[in-house]
Formats: structure tokens, C-alpha cells, sequence
């Protein structure tokens, strides 16, 4: 049996912004890694560094531009390598929904109840980033 974690909430902002901000590096280590590099294409790899021990990469498994995008991780430790994560947009009336999910976790161990947590304190980076322009220093992020 597999774990997952799942995040639904409202960002005020527009899709393109959104998928630029889950998508391309330039945006991404201003929410979440150190710094990075991949292209949102089908196949391409993407590298997520947080440190030098944590410098992991994933690979694009589906993305359509201003819609979605989901990585598979690919070299990380080993509860995050058999893992997926990824983000879906919705147009909502105030807003762009997004759907994160990250699935996949083989235990329900302290890593992943950790990285849940994690990853709810960073989307909220995400939203005050896209929402107030908002980038918390790399240091300060859970």
C-alpha cells in the first residue's frame, strides 16, 4: 500500500503565472529549491537542489503548458524515489485552483509525514509569492 498527500486551495493570480511558478526554475527557487534546472517537456530532466547532500533530480512525466505539470522522482533518497508529484491548474471564479499531489510514498514513516507538512508550508510560499510577490530566503523555508 502506497501513501499520498494532497493540497487543494486557491491562488489569486492567472495560469500562466501559476505554471511558470511550478514549472520553470528561474521561478521555482524563488518557493522552494535552492536552485534548479529542467525544461517542462515530456522526458526532460529537471534537477532540484536543496544542498549539496540533497541535490535531486526527477523527470517530466506529463505537463501541458498553463495546465499541469508531474515530475517522477528519479534520484533523491529512498522514500522520495518511487514517488510523483505535480501540479494541476483549474480556472476558478476567483482565482486558479490548484491540485498538488504527491504520491507514491511507500510508509506512512516520520519522512513522509514530515515532507507533508513540508510541502504545505512551501505552497503557501507558492501563493504568497504568485499572490504579495513574497520570497522567503531559502534559509527561512521548512
Amino acid at each position: 500500500m502506497s501513501h499520498s498527500i494532497y493540497f487543494n486551495f486557491i491562488i489569486k493570480s492567472d495560469k500562466e503565472s501559476v505554471y511558470k511558478a511550478v514549472s520553470e526554475p528561474e521561478h521555482l527557487v524563488n518557493w522552494w529549491p535552492l536552485k534548479c534546472s529542467g525544461t517542462p517537456q515530456v522526458g526532460k530532466e529537471y534537477n532540484f537542489n536543496f544542498t549539496d547532500e540533497y541535490d535531486w533530480y526527477a523527470e517530466v512525466k506529463s505537463c501541458k503548458q498553463w495546465d499541469h505539470i508531474h515530475y517522477k522522482m528519479t534520484k533523491s533518497d529512498d522514500d522520495w524515489n518511487p514517488t510523483t508529484f505535480g501540479f494541476n491548474l483549474k480556472q476558478k471564479d476567483k482565482g486558479i485552483c490548484l491540485n498538488f499531489f504527491h504520491k507514491d510514498w511507500p510508509e506512512c514513516n516520520n519522512h513522509f509525514k514530515h515532507s507533508s507538512f513540508c510541502w504545505a508550508m512551501l505552497l503557501k510560499g507558492l501563493k504568497d509569492y504568485l499572490e504579495k510577490g513574497i520570497i522567503i530566503p531559502f534559509e527561512e523555508r521548512s
